[in-house]
């Protein structure tokens, strides 16, 4: 998701029809100024390279998000919830419309996985790996990364583990438990809620971490986009 508020103005976006490697291209209706989704910049136009200011977001289920916020407004898509016209795509073997631009066998095209992107670095968390194992600490361009990962919802958060200059290491305390899941840091001991990064009780208790950009995408998109991506295993 990004902010449509440019050089201090608010702009308008609507869809031009055309792709990059698969991948939608917007334009602005103010300046005609083509925006590629995935690079979240001017590609074309009066604001070429111009970037879009990212708000963080989770993409997880419905029920989910309904217990995180049971306040939340909801688009009136007039019942077109109860059924996904992608449902077919999502389980053949075809790299979108135009096919794959670079060959990567180290995972199947349709894996989903969680791209971390740390100042031009890049690393990708496959799900399957991290349904075995939900809390990785790990570093990317230098940058102190906590991933987790909630199976149930397939639900998954990435961010920067570092709080006042010092990197935290978490572990789970005791089994997932959807939205109530609750982390630790071993430095501290302090609990953090994994859902919104925010601590709950102990020394730090009170302080957010803050989100990493990171992408939840198809391997091929991925790897087309970072085909120098490192790749994580487990």
């Amino acid at each position: 998701m990004y902010s449509r508020t440019i050089n201090g103005k608010e702009h308008t976006f609507g869809v031009s029809g055309k792709l990059i490697m698969n991948a939608l291209v917007m334009y602005d209706h103010q300046t005609d100024t083509l925006w590629s989704q995935f690079l979240r910049k001017g590609v074309r136009g009066e604001l070429a390279g111009t970037e879009l200011g990212v708000i963080p977001v989770i993409q997880t289920t419905w029920g989910t998000w309904k217990e995180l916020h049971p306040d939340t407004l909801v688009l009136d898509k007039r019942g077109r919830y109860s059924s996904d016209s992608y449902k077919g795509y999502y389980q053949d073997g075809r790299a979108g419309v135009i096919g794959e631009t670079f060959s990567d066998d180290r995972l199947e095209r349709k894996a989903m996985v969680v791209g971390v992107d740390i100042a031009g670095n890049t690393k990708a968390y496959p799900f399957r790996a991290l349904s075995d194992n939900p809390v990785v600490n790990d570093t990317v361009g230098g940058s102190h990364t906590l991933v987790y990962f909630d199976d149930s919802s397939g639900t998954a958060l990435v961010y920067d583990r570092e709080v006042d200059g010092n990197p935290l290491t978490f572990r789970l305390e005791g089994e997932p438990n959807g939205i109530l899941t609750v982390l630790v840091d071993e430095e501290t001991n302090s609990r953090w809620m994994a859902f919104n990064g925010t601590a709950i009780e102990g020394e730090l208790k009170g302080q957010t971490l803050d989100r990493a950009l990171s992408h939840l995408s198809f391997w091929f998109a991925w790897k087309d986009w970072n085909p120098d991506t490192e790749l994580y295993s487990g």
